[in-house]
């Protein structure tokens, strides 16, 4: 896995309903297709997504071998007030990528 691509407002109020966006580049392997001499390719996907906020879980996601390649994830959230985003992502390999990225709320 790459450095995701997290895309947040610029600023935020606090109560305001925000939309925040994450990318990140995986192959998302489902395990059902096979190489050119027959043998099966392993299962090889992210399996979830955790987003926290100030230390609180906002979100999560608990994805299957039916998504695509490099997962699009998007959602809302009112912001309670100042903090941090803490994302989070793990494959079957138990490989997890951290990303942390600050709200600037006015």
């Amino acid at each position: 896995m790459t450095k995701p691509r997290i895309r947040l407002p610029e600023q935020a109020k606090v109560g305001e309903v925000i939309e925040v966006k994450t990318l990140i580049s995986h192959v998302m392997e489902t395990g059902q297709r096979k190489e050119a001499d027959g043998k099966s390719i392993p299962r090889s996907i992210i399996n979830s997504f955790t987003a926290k906020f100030a230390g609180t879980e906002v979100f999560n996601a608990e994805l299957q071998p039916g998504i695509s390649a490099n997962p699009y994830i998007a959602f809302h959230m009112k912001v309670p007030g100042p903090g941090e985003f803490e994302f989070t992502w793990v494959d079957d390999a138990g490989v997890k990528v951290v990303e942390k990225q600050k709200l600037n709320v006015v």
